[in-house]
């Protein structure tokens, strides 16, 4: 039975961050310098991240989403998608990657099990994208889309950062992209989460890019999906893909939250913006499975009605995307 928090959303999601290492510096997600690395104790084991999801699984979870950092910096990572995709109760298996390991690890990954990946990609315009990026390379996650489209995944989620005075201007070219193409694009408002964001500046309200694709483009309504997450769907009259915004600022999607979250050190938290969390190691050392699902489900139970950018936002302490599997 799919668990219930105290505001009555089915919470069927579990985000697993097995890294807070990312092969990026994305200027949203983390400080320029990176963060402070952690010592191998620190990060779950494999061991424990499955243990973590069976109990979650027990719960009534039935979707498990792979994050990082960049989760396939991390050795061994497909034989464990490849355990997880087998566990008992598992609905969906998903990732989310900045794609620039796929074109050598795509195939790999629709073998071990994973259903559909999330790719970050803020910009289609070299020279923007290593701004924003830090210095990454936009061929190889293109040709790393490719390689996603070879292996047979059914379709290809693109997550797209919108920042006024950055990349606000291709967002018509990105929705495009889905007209002949299996793609889901989706424009997600940037969240000011490190020391000296700016909501003002940077982030671009999910209404307005409505608007500006509405002038380009007919827009036409998908009905919610099962196990889906927070992304509002629209197709382009005729398109093959979708395009989706997802709109944490402006907050229209807290009230149909289903997810919970636990980061690579097996903190475990009800919101993205909760803070602080249970920490699961004590738990997992202990390995008593049925403290550990008790632990989860008052994770659950504790999740608040809305986060935090619904209301002040000097209230939010700044925190680096990374290191909560973003």
């Amino acid at each position: 039975m799919t668990p219930v928090d105290s505001h009555g959303r089915k919470i069927n999601y579990l985000r697993l961050s097995v890294t807070d290492r990312c092969n990026l510096r994305c200027t949203y997600c983390m400080p320029a310098g990176g963060v402070p690395k952690r010592s191998h104790g620190d990060i779950l084991r494999y061991e424990d991240l499955l243990r973590v999801s069976k109990a979650a699984l027990s719960l009534g979870v039935e979707k498990i989403r792979v994050t990082g950092g960049e989760p396939l910096v991390r050795k061994g990572i497909v034989r464990f998608l490849e355990k997880l995709s087998g566990l008992s109760g598992l609905k969906r298996l998903v990732l989310t990657t900045n794609g620039l390991l796929l074109k050598e690890m795509a195939g790999d990954l629709k073998d071990a099990g994973v259903e559909s990946l999330n790719i970050s990609l803020d910009s289609l315009r070299p020279n923007t994208f290593s701004r924003i990026t830090r210095g990454g390379d936009l061929r190889r996650v293109l040709e790393g889309i490719e390689a996603v489209e070879r292996a047979g995944f059914p379709y290809v989620k693109i997550n797209v950062v919108v920042m006024r005075g950055v990349n606000e201007e291709e967002v018509a070219d990105f929705a495009a992209l889905t007209i002949d193409r299996p793609y889901r694009v989706r424009f997600i408002e940037h969240m000011p989460t490190l020391p000296g964001d700016d909501r003002r500046i940077l982030t671009v309200p999910g209404e307005e890019l409505m608007r500006k694709l509405s002038e380009r483009f007919r827009l036409q309504p998908v009905d919610k999906e099962d196990l889906t997450g927070p992304a509002v769907y629209w197709r382009i009259a005729g398109a093959i893909g979708m395009v989706g915004f997802i709109t944490p600022v402006s907050c229209h999607f807290c009230g149909e939250c289903n997810r919970i979250r636990v980061t690579s050190t097996g903190m475990a938290r009800s919101c993205l913006f909760s803070g602080g969390g249970v920490d699961l190691k004590p738990l997992l050392k202990g390995g008593d499975e049925a403290m550990l699902q008790r632990a989860l489900r008052g994770v659950i139970e504790a999740k608040p009605e809305r986060h935090c950018f619904c209301g002040d936002p000097k209230l939010q302490a700044p925190l680096p995307m990374s290191q909560v599997g973003g």
